[in-house]
């Protein structure tokens, strides 16, 4: 039995949403001085390379843009699967009285977000941290909260949600499959 598959957000969908964000993020830190964007791999890191890209058109300036691989933070790691690290890559200069700005593909539980944190506390004190999203899917198992969020997409437990980007999977595409057939 096939499982049931939509597409949600399309490569125009994807567009618009990181130019959103790019502007929201701009609108409410005031400028992008002082800002840092934190891809969590694999796809966080595409999407923070896009929306540092946009915010750079909005703003004129260049965006520092690195990665944080939470794989180590992780409270699962006994349940899954080993995993290969990936890179983690913090602007020259540190986060250190910064606004770092962590990215991910699909807020879910809240777990990787806060894995996230454990790895931030290790690297230094940002000033503040907040949260964009691609997706938020809900189904939070920890108090955390996206400050942006590309689309709010409400998901049964048995469904998942695919994000599919160019730099990684050749097109862009959020699905989700599952669920009713």
């Amino acid at each position: 039995m096939d499982s049931a598959r939509s597409v949600v957000l399309d490569a125009g969908d994807i567009g618009r949403a990181i130019r959103r964000i790019a502007h929201e993020v701009v609108e409410r830190n005031k400028g992008a001085a002082d800002l840092i964007l934190l891809g969590i791999p694999t796809r966080g890191v595409f999407l923070a390379r896009r929306i540092a890209a946009a915010i750079e058109l909005i703003e004129g300036d260049a965006v520092a843009v690195g990665a944080i691989d939470v794989t180590l933070y992780r409270d699962d790691l006994r349940l899954r699967p080993a995993r290969a690290l990936e890179p983690t890559a913090i602007p020259t200069g540190g986060i250190d009285d910064k606004v770092v700005v962590l990215i991910d593909d699909v807020l879910f539980s809240g777990r990787t977000v806060r894995s996230a944190l454990d790895a931030l506390n290790d690297i230094g004190r940002p000033r503040a941290v907040q949260l964009a999203a691609l997706v938020d899917r809900g189904h939070r198992e920890l108090p955390i909260r996206a400050d942006y969020v590309g689309k709010n997409l409400p998901t049964a437990l048995a469904e998942k949600v695919r994000v599919r980007l160019l730099e990684f999977d050749d097109f862009d595409e959020v699905t989700i499959e599952g669920g009713a057939s």
